[in-house]
Formats: structure tokens, C-alpha cells, sequence
């Protein structure tokens, strides 16, 4: 009997002791199930805030080492544990904006060729060929300018294509963007949400819901763009395909690249 009293004992304080550990462990859990990630917004998003010079930002640990874009002048980073640079899309990239550079100069210079002077009514031999060799120069003249145009408008929209495809690449991981006045624009990455739970996924219903109120707009591109308060030429930038959010950025496009 007393060997039974002894074992009940044992058994109670153990069970006691379970409890007391789940219940210590429960609240531990609690408490780590209530720390949520830094909402994606101007205050301080993972140490880097709007205007952020770009070796503050590089000291803070925050981004990768090594720019992941050149693009149109800025400097773009990846967040810590980000993708490596990818040298091919890179030098794609570079390709493109010099080209489109070269061929947008020579078509600004062709642009408006001299004006033909016209023959006046009894005009002699001599100024008729003159006047047909000017109203030839000004023909190869408009077709070379024509020519240039349509270079520089293919140029551009492969210029475009590079954007389009150094964005794309970032969906998921997000990236930092450097002008030369510092940070100018953060794209979160796919799992970032704000401080009203909006981010990559979200419905259109709900980014209404959140900011409609707020001073959410609908602008180009399938975007919807929200003002950032108390941070004038800052705005959110939620780009919408198919009735979701497909990325999230915080930018201020008054900021030069370079």
C-alpha cells in the first residue's frame, strides 16, 4: 500500500511537472506566435527607411553586398539572403539602355530637319536645280529622320522589356532601389505584408477595404497608388493583374536615378 501511495505520488508530480512545462511552454508559444514581422511601410522596414544614403543602408546589414541592377541609372540591391546577381540579365539591361541612348540622340537630331525653300514663279535654270537638289537632301533628310524615329521607338520598348524583365525577377525576393539622393523605392518581397495585411495575393476587395479611405487611386498599368502621410512624393504602388495584388512597392519616383 505504501509502495501504491509512493507511486501515486511520483505519478502526480510528474503530471504536475507536464503541466506546469506545457503551460510555461504554451505561453512562450503564445508569445511567439503574437511577434509579427515588420509590416512592409515607410516608418522602418527592416532598418531601411525612405531616403536612406546607400551606405548606411549596406552597413545596416539589411541588403546583399553586390548590386543585382544597374538599370537606368539607379542601383538596386537585394534583401539579405536574396538572389546573386545574374550577369547575362545585367548585361542585357546595359544593352538595352545604350542603345536606346544612341539611337533616341540621333533621332532628337533628325527630328526637324531645315526647311525646303520654295521656287518662286519664274525661277531660272540654275535656281530649279538648286531647289530640286535642297527638296532631295530634305527627302533623304525626313526619311533618314523617319528611320531614326521608328530605331529609337523599337529601342525603347526593348529598354522596356529589360524593366520588365529585372522586375520580375525580384517578385519574390523584392529589391532596394538607390538614386542619387539615396533610397528611392523598396519592392517588398511575396511574403511582406503592411500594417493592414496587404501584400502579394491579396484581392482587390481588400486593398479597397484598407485604403479607399486612405486616398487609394487607380493609376497606370493596372496600378493603384496610396500617398504616403507625412511623407510628401512617397507612395504605395500595388499592381493589380487578374483581381490580386501581384507586387507591392514603396517609391518616390521624383528621386533621379542618376
Amino acid at each position: 500500500m505504501r509502495r501504491l501511495a509512493g507511486a501515486g505520488l511520483t505519478v502526480a508530480l510528474v503530471v504536475a511537472g507536464v503541466s506546469a512545462c506545457a503551460e510555461d511552454g504554451g505561453s512562450k508559444g503564445a508569445g511567439a506566435a503574437a511577434a509579427k514581422p515588420t509590416p512592409f511601410g515607410a516608418a522602418d522596414y527592416r532598418g531601411l527607411v525612405p531616403g536612406m544614403a546607400k551606405d548606411a543602408a549596406l552597413a545596416s546589414g539589411a541588403l546583399e553586398s553586390v548590386p543585382v541592377s544597374l538599370l537606368d541609372g539607379c542601383t538596386d540591391f537585394t534583401y539579405k539572403g536574396g538572389p546573386a546577381p545574374d550577369a547575362a540579365r545585367m548585361a542585357a539591361e546595359a544593352a538595352a539602355e545604350a542603345g536606346y541612348k544612341d539611337l533616341n540622340a540621333k533621332a532628337d537630331a533628325l527630328e526637324k530637319p531645315a526647311a525646303t525653300p520654295t521656287l518662286r514663279p519664274g525661277a531660272s535654270a540654275k535656281e530649279s536645280a538648286e531647289f530640286a537638289a535642297a527638296a532631295l537632301e530634305s527627302a533623304k533628310n525626313s526619311a533618314a529622320g523617319a528611320k531614326a524615329i521608328a530605331d529609337a521607338t523599337m529601342a525603347l520598348a526593348q529598354l522596356m522589356a529589360a524593366r520588365e524583365a529585372r522586375d520580375a525577377a525580384f517578385l519574390t525576393a523584392g529589391r532596394v532601389s538607390f538614386g542619387v539622393d539615396g533610397l528611392r523605392e523598396l519592392v517588398a518581397p511575396a511574403d511582406a505584408r503592411t500594417a493592414e495585411g496587404i501584400g502579394v495575393g491579396s484581392t482587390v476587395e481588400a486593398l479597397k477595404q484598407a485604403y479607399d479611405a486612405k486616398g487609394l487611386k487607380p493609376a497606370k498599368g493596372g496600378t493603384f497608388e496610396l500617398p504616403v502621410e507625412g511623407k510628401p512624393g512617397w507612395q504605395y504602388e500595388f499592381t493589380v493583374t487578374g483581381e490580386k495584388v501581384a507586387s507591392v512597392a514603396l517609391a518616390n519616383r521624383t528621386m533621379k536615378c542618376a
